[in-house]
């Protein structure tokens, strides 16, 4: 998620940005849509995964369970809502791309508070090398327990994402894929542990949290 989202209560919620429509085409035969995702070769695959398919599932829900060092996180993730943004993260987490990985980023203030996951090297830096375009409608809202795109300014996204352990008063412009079913007292755990340096609203969680992998069950 873009560090300009946190600089003012984080800079996130400062930014006002234009909504951008929806990337997937309407619904074509079978259920299905097509999504675009373009590589990316300035920006490499920072481990080995091909670029995804682009006719994608429109319809249905996805359980996903992250299973981390702090504990158990399940999720159910809804295509209807941003069928290529699911397809995405069910695509990576097939080719194990998450597995072995950090979450970089821990904010917490009264404006934002979320934990951030996804890249590979460091905040914002080790994506699948390819990019696609936002699934929102201006009209986007982010409550305790939501999964979202994080991204590096419009048409951005790639592998990196967010879950909200308190609040989140951003702008509507990061594609939501679901949210938490079980296991939220797991990020309140990690919020408990801190934040580095101390006293920091944003920064690396105090006591790194490793994403040992993430495995889907019904629907993907």
């Amino acid at each position: 998620m873009k560090r300009i989202l946190v600089v003012a209560a984080l800079a996130l919620a400062a930014t006002t940005l234009p909504a951008v429509p929806a990337l997937a085409s309407p619904a074509l035969a079978g259920g299905t849509v097509k999504c675009q995702f373009t590589p990316t070769p300035e920006n490499p695959a920072a481990r080995p995964v091909t670029v995804p398919k682009a006719r994608v599932k429109a319809h249905g829900k996805v359980e996903v369970t992250i299973r981390t060092n702090y504990g158990r996180i399940d999720l159910l993730l809804d295509r209807d809502n941003a069928p290529c943004a699911v397809q995405n993260l069910v695509h990576l987490a097939k080719a194990d791309f998450y597995d072995d990985s950090q979450c970089f980023r821990l904010t917490n203030s009264a404006r934002l508070g979320v934990l951030q996951c996804g890249d590979i090297y460091r905040a914002e830096e080790g994506g699948p090398g390819y990019k696609f375009p936002d699934e929102v409608t201006g009209k986007e809202t982010y409550p305790r327990g939501t999964i979202a795109m994080g991204n590096q300014g419009p048409g951005t996204n790639g592998s990196e994402w967010f879950i909200v352990h308190s609040v989140a008063n951003i702008s509507p412009v990061y594609t939501v894929l679901g949210h938490v079913t079980r296991g939220i007292e797991v990020l309140d755990r990690i919020v408990a542990a801190g934040i580095t340096p101390d006293g920091a609203t944003d920064g690396a969680p105090k006591r790194p949290v490793r994403i040992h992998d993430v495995r889907l069950g019904r629907g993907c």
